[in-house]
């Protein structure tokens, strides 16, 4: 007889970025105003306060050593993922988008009407992550930098 577990909580934590220069990329991070905690790691690892979850970068041979995933090729295209910075407004949008190119992010697509009645632009930071700037519909942008969802 089978006994079914009971599930754990679920919960998101860390998303951690493989960054070929650690030093550029905590660099370009504190630019955007990611406040770094637990410095003590050194060049290491850092850890970036992002509201709610926690930004992680990490050497990419490395972070791929750990993950038991090849280094090379190191993949100049799409990933299968895209991190977000949700805004409260179009104006938001634009500063931001403006405000991480001249940090030394690259603009990956200009910001622009969505179908969907929102607003949006990509940048991509110094290993070409891509992130979306964008205000949607119906999400909120709390006081407490996190992300209110409607039911």
């Amino acid at each position: 007889m089978s006994t079914k577990l009971k599930a754990p909580t679920p919960r998101f934590t860390v998303i951690t970025l493989g960054v070929t220069d650690i030093r550029a990329s905590i660099a370009f991070y504190e630019a955007l105003g990611f406040v770094r905690k637990m410095r003590a790691t050194g060049e290491a690892v850092a850890f970036f306060d992002t509201g709610g979850t926690v930004l992680a970068l990490f050497p990419w041979d490395q972070l791929a050593a750990d993950a038991t995933l090849p280094d090379q090729p190191r993949p100049k295209t799409f990933r299968g993922s895209t991190l977000a910075w949700n805004c409260g407004s179009v104006e938001e949008v634009d500063t931001v988008l403006d405000f991480a190119i001249s940090c030394g992010a690259s603009l990956l697509k200009p910001a622009h009407k969505t179908d969907y009645g929102g607003y949006s632009g990509y940048f991509g930071d110094p290993d070409s992550h891509p992130w979306e700037v964008v205000v949607a519909p119906g999400i909120e942008v709390g006081d407490d930098r996190r992300v209110h969802l409607p039911d």
